[in-house]
């Protein structure tokens, strides 16, 4: 294996002149690719940054930021999926006498 990636193993890619070796066209296809992916690392970075200060001002303020990021990920999900999920949760805590 040449540790290149095979778009279509069933045709052959005229992106790829030999086993080990990419057209003038592909490299600069790749670098563009890369240098894209290596833009959006830098931006989720910052992103992440921001958020943190968002859930440091939030502890500041006195909530819990356990419970937001619960409510975040809560908010996220399809309501009919959620009150299916606590549905259950609620049947399983019942069976064992947790409420």
């Amino acid at each position: 294996m040449t540790g290149h990636p095979i778009p279509n193993a069933t045709q052959p890619d005229e992106s790829f002149d030999g086993p080990d070796v990419l057209t003038s066209a592909a490299q600069g296809r790749l670098r563009s690719i890369i240098e894209r992916l290596e833009r959006l690392e830098e931006d989720k970075k910052a992103v992440m940054e921001d958020m943190k200060e968002v859930f440091a001002e939030a502890k500041g303020e006195g909530y819990d930021v356990k419970t937001l990021r619960k409510v975040i990920r809560i908010r996220k999900q399809d309501k009919a999926k959620r009150q299916e999920e606590e549905a259950i949760l609620d049947l399983y805590l019942s069976a064992l006498g947790e409420i």
